[in-house]
């Protein structure tokens, strides 16, 4: 076993021990990175400052007292700022933009003494669901289907996060979630992935998507160490309007396994048409699981569910026209060239163009659109009303007793690069349609590996929690995790 393939639990007690030094796991980290070219996981590779700070980590351990993370390798999705490391957003318009500042969630993962091994390929702005719209070309799923050689995609946005944490190129990633973006990779590449409730973790010196669903979130292999990876990201920033400034209970403690009497609440909306009998299956599975781990299991009814893509793809879209604004050419990224008599509308429409891809300016176009007189009224407003009705039917059934709500991650394993190519936006938005529902309410939601499609592919479980409560969230998960054992690893072929 390298040590590169070890889990953040492991490696932690291995670093304590003296059984393993921090400049050993960098070392086997960025020697696996450098043969992982294939998979277009790291983007904007650091491998000096990652020596540097492993040279820290060690001199920590040796000292005694070394926080959980200390010389733990990590890899940064490229939405975080990072000081004096390209942070593009997987965007040709920020093309040599390196931040003078760092942001909170990269501060204090720095504190705590991990180690950044570089920065992860992302959909543009984190506007994806297969990382197929990044400036750095298409970040690539490490599994492949059974006797099949085709590219898969790693899910997006965080597919780079995802791949690079599969692939055991780094032991955890940072990822962003607005909509599924850290669940549904997860889902996709047999990892799992944590998405808080909003204002748990700060939003500080992250690029912004859509503000009001933006969070930011851990990638890593087990439920222990996505615990131990949020307690360190998460807590009060005064810097964030947004940061809620409750506790952070220890999350790696609250993992006890035993859920004896808890509710566990199954959607009947969640039943979709046409859903795969695959994922039936795993579901009808992961509530047997639960069942048997001593929980109550209680169907029950989350009625607008249908209306949460609607309201998503008006939202989101609105809050990114606004955030994407500020990028016009004249303070910082990719400025476009002016002909004669060029002014200022001619900078804005020619940089936007040339930088935005066109998943981006799609967007953009849309929430420009429903923002604007006349239909304000008619889509934003009413897609706020209805996200109101989404999060007031999580409220009700939680207030009935439900401790955490079980639902299918993605409704399929991982299809192929290029395969939805042809499709129609909105077939490639049905990615989300488990997944936004936590965002528009808020909620804590995490997907956890379960089992293995017909043709050999992970697929992964939602729980979704009472806000606040990603204590409880991962305890659930962590039975979860325990009865489905899934312990499956895609075959190296990059």
């Amino acid at each position: 076993m390298t040590a590169n393939s070890l889990t953040i639990a492991e490696a932690r007690d291995a670093l304590r021990k003296g059984d393993l030094t921090a400049t050993d796991l960098t070392m086997a980290c960025l020697t696996a990175i450098d043969a992982a070219e294939g998979l277009n996981a790291f983007v904007h590779k650091t491998p000096e400052i990652a020596l540097d700070q492993a040279r820290a980590a060690d001199a920590r351990l040796q000292a005694g007292a070394a926080p959980d993370l200390c010389g733990i390798p990590l890899g940064i999705k490229d939405l975080f700022a990072t000081r004096g490391v390209p942070t593009q957003a997987a965007s040709n318009i920020l093309k040599g933009f390196k931040p003078e500042y760092e942001s909170t969630v990269t501060s204090k993962l720095f504190e705590a003494g991990s180690v950044m091994l570089g920065k992860l390929n992302m959909d543009e702005f984190a506007m994806g669901s297969s990382n197929e719209s990044s400036c750095y070309g298409n970040a690539v799923n490490p599994w492949r289907a059974a006797g099949s050689n085709a590219l898969l995609t790693p899910g997006g946005s965080s597919g780079g996060s995802a791949a690079a944490v599969a692939a055991d190129l780094c032991l955890g990633a940072t990822g962003t979630d607005t909509g599924g973006s850290i669940r549904q990779p997860a889902a996709f590449t047999g990892i799992t992935g944590i998405k808080p409730t909003y204002g748990r973790v700060s939003r500080w010196g992250i690029v912004a998507f859509a503000s009001s669903l933006d969070q930011a979130g851990p990638m890593a292999k087990t439920v222990r160490d996505a615990a131990i990876l949020l307690q360190a990201m998460a807590g009060h920033d005064p810097k964030d309007s947004t940061s809620a400034d409750i506790p952070v209970p220890d999350f790696e403690a609250a993992l006890t396994g035993d859920i004896k009497g808890k509710v566990i609440g199954i959607p009947r909306e969640y039943r979709m048409d046409g859903m795969p009998a695959e994922i039936e299956a795993l579901w009808q599975q992961g509530i047997a699981m639960m069942r048997d781990a001593g929980a109550e299991i209680r169907d029950i009814s989350l009625p607008h569910t249908k209306y949460a893509l609607p309201a998503y793809y008006v939202i989101a879209p609105a809050e990114a026209s606004s955030n994407l604004a500020r990028y016009d050419g004249v303070r910082y990224g990719h400025r476009a060239k002016l002909g004669q008599g060029d002014g200022i509308t001619e900078l804005y429409e020619k940089t936007r163009a040339e930088g935005f891809g066109k998943e981006v300016q799609r967007r953009v176009m849309i929430g420009t659109y429903v923002l604007s007189a006349g239909f304000y009224d008619a889509y934003y407003n009413r897609a706020r009303r209805v996200r109101a009705l989404i999060k007031r039917d999580f409220e009700t059934v939680f207030a009935e007793g439900v401790d955490a709500i079980l639902t299918p991650a993605t409704p399929s394993a991982a299809f192929g690069l290029g395969e939805m190519a042809n499709a129609t936006p909105v077939e490639m938005y049905l990615n989300d349609v488990f997944t936004v529902t936590v965002n528009l309410a808020g909620l804590p939601g995490i997907s956890v590996p379960v089992g293995l499609d017909g043709k050999g592919l992970p697929l992964g479980l939602q729980l979704i929690g009472k806000p606040w409560d990603e204590a409880g969230l991962l305890n659930h998960a962590y039975v979860l995790e325990r009865a489905a054992g899934f312990v499956a690893k895609a075959e190296k072929w990059w």
